[in-house]
């Protein structure tokens, strides 16, 4: 991501935000599971598979396009795209193994 793990003012200043960066990406992640529930539990999905396909969906469908501009226009190099979208990837799959099997 262009970082200099050499440069300690920058990892200090990154130090400090990294509290707040870190609860809003919490925040993020559990809006992100909320409305993923809300189309599995609209979509009457009866097993772990189905719930795992609907995450795959919501991946492919919204998550890579909107990642993938994002590496466009700043000029991310693809390998950081592909973490960044993996990453993405396993977590909605594990939300919708989850919501399926989570009692209602």
């Amino acid at each position: 991501m262009g970082f200099d793990p050499n440069d300690k003012a920058k990892i200090a200043e990154m130090q400090k935000s990294a509290g707040k960066m870190y609860g809003l990406s919490f925040v993020a992640s559990v809006v992100s599971a909320v409305v993923l529930a809300k189309i599995i539990d609209i979509a009457s999905v009866d097993t772990i598979f189905y719930g795992m396909k609907i995450g795959f969906r919501r991946v492919a469908g919204f998550v890579t396009t909107v990642q993938l501009t994002g590496a466009l226009f700043g000029k991310q190099p693809t390998k950081l795209y592909l973490i960044n979208t993996g990453y993405q990837f396993v977590c909605y799959l594990t939300m919708g193994a989850i919501r399926r099997k989570w009692p209602h």
